[in-house]
């Protein structure tokens, strides 16, 4: 089967490395997804099928913080957010689901505003 776009491309990738990630309730899975313009990410436990924690710089609490920034500095501060609400949940240990997308960019800044934040993985 010959791969027709990009995001064709990507949705593949990301069903390949699902085989292998999974979030349980004790570690649940941090998945991320990267739009042109903007950055969502939730904590997923999958056994359960319930997103715990979200944050997006669409989120109505980050949004006055967004303006004047570049997207890998709104893809950080997105980072920090989902590590404080998941912490406040008690949340510390999470399973990295990068969707799909290379590690490096925004997808790698969200990681660090995530780690900064008080997430291991």
């Amino acid at each position: 089967m010959s791969i027709k776009t990009r995001s064709e491309a990507r949705i593949r990738r990301h069903s390949r490395v699902r085989k292998n990630i999974h979030g349980s309730p004790d570690r649940p899975r941090l998945n991320v997804f990267r739009s042109t313009a903007e950055i969502y990410c939730q904590v997923i436990d999958d056994e359960a099928g319930n997103t715990l924690v979200s944050a997006s710089s669409i989120d109505g609490d980050l949004r006055s913080q967004m303006t004047g920034k570049t997207k890998s500095e709104q893809a950080k501060l997105v980072g920090q957010a989902v590590a404080r609400r998941a912490v406040e949940k008690g949340i510390n240990t999470v399973v990295f689901d990068r969707g799909g997308f290379r590690y490096i960019g925004r997808v790698k800044a969200l990681a660090e505003g995530a780690r900064e934040g008080g997430l291991v993985f």
